[in-house]
């Protein structure tokens, strides 16, 4: 892992000064966004397979 963008390791460090807020970039977000839907689908597929499989006992 690299360094962190906008971090307080400056001049600034012992101040009572707070960080600003760091920013991701909107393809960060993006990818956030896409892996959360991607896992919501599989976990709702696989309770649905889990369903079917207990339906048939």
């Amino acid at each position: 892992m690299g360094p962190v963008k906008g971090g307080c390791g400056g001049p600034n460090r012992g101040s009572t000064l707070r960080c600003p807020h760091v920013v991701p970039e909107p393809q960060e977000l993006t990818m956030a966004d896409l892996a959360f839907v991607v896992t919501t689908i599989a976990l709702f597929a696989l309770v649905a397979f889990v369903a079917k499989g207990v339906a048939k006992l």
